[in-house]
């Protein structure tokens, strides 16, 4: 097994002797943030399905090529479907897995029709991303939710959708522009709390995050706001700076409200591959993540990656 891993081993560059990279393997800073549609002439979940076509058919239909006239489940099948699924950004050990209870159930016998194959991944892989949601601990409004994740992956976005979701809902929803080191941050902030009727926290460019956040805490409490989402910087010098500030505004965050942030949302970018795995590693090692968020999905025939970061990390 992982014939394909192997024989693209030598094609790699050799990794840094010195351990984890000095920084997080970012987004391009040239891919704009995606635009919510106007109008409401589909439902969101027929939108999600169309823009999801990319992705799944072309997974499903390599899958389906590949079984296409087989009789059995032999090695070379299995060699094949390694090479898709690495190639689908499951990552080697989510690979290895799916390709280890593939032959479990080949030699139970559990499985010997090629056909089923396809059948047979779609439960293994769902099992995989069957990570139990923990519902936030929250014993006061609002609920705070902290966004965060490198430039260029679509936080911003993310957090406007969130917020007119919530609005649609009834709530009151406050914005807050924790990140200060990049002006178009917050202005793309404040259009988005004018398109959802939200209500923004925003002080002026190189102000302190931790004090914004700490301000908007005590106008969300003042204000009976119902949810406070926080935007966040994605790059300052370095690895180690980025995550000491973002240290520093979720225990700004546990002085307010001691069992928050009620959730630590992780935003990543479907089309970055094995990159996201590796910023997915180093958010969770300094913040607790509780939930991943995968943009650009529509954008790509790889979505793989939520997989693998959903069975290595546990989150849902």
């Amino acid at each position: 097994m992982l014939k394909f891993f192997r024989k693209k081993e030598d094609e790699l560059p050799e990794s840094s002797s010195n351990g984890a990279p000095e920084e997080i393997p970012a987004a391009a800073e040239s891919i704009s943030e995606e635009e919510e549609p106007h109008g409401n002439r589909k439902g969101f979940f027929h939108r999600l399905k169309e823009r999801l076509t990319k992705t799944r058919e072309t997974f499903v239909g390599r899958v389906d090529q590949l079984v296409l006239g087989k009789k059995e489940i032999d090695e070379d099948l299995l060699d094949d479907l390694e090479e898709i699924l690495i190639t689908s950004d499951l990552g080697v050990d989510t690979t290895q897995a799916l390709i280890a209870l593939v032959q479990q159930k080949v030699k139970r016998r559990e499985l010997d029709n090629p056909e089923r194959l396809r059948e047979t991944l779609q439960e293994e892989i769902l099992r995989f991303l069957e990570v139990p949601a923990q519902s936030p601990h929250q014993t006061s409004k609002p609920l705070v939710i902290l966004v965060i994740g490198v430039n260029g992956v679509g936080k911003t976005t993310t957090i406007g959708k969130l917020a007119h979701q919530y609005r649609l809902a009834g709530k009151k929803v406050m914005l807050v522009a924790g990140d200060t080191f990049r002006a178009a941050a917050g202005e793309q902030l404040e259009i988005w709390a004018k398109r959802s009727q939200a209500e923004i926290i925003r002080q002026k460019e190189g102000s302190d995050p931790s004090a914004v956040v700490y301000d908007a805490l005590h106008a969300a409490r003042a204000r009976g706001m119902d949810i406070v989402l926080i935007d966040t910087a994605g790059r300052l010098h370095t690895r180690v700076n980025l995550m000491e500030e973002l240290k520093k505004i979720h225990r700004t965050i546990q002085k307010e409200f001691p069992e928050g942030p009620h959730q630590t949302l992780l935003v990543l970018d479907a089309t970055m591959g094995q990159n996201a795995i590796s910023q997915a590693r180093i958010f969770n090692e300094a913040l607790a993540i509780t939930g991943l968020i995968l943009t650009k999905l529509d954008g790509t025939a790889k979505g793989g990656i939520v997989v693998g970061i959903s069975q290595e990390l546990k989150i849902p």
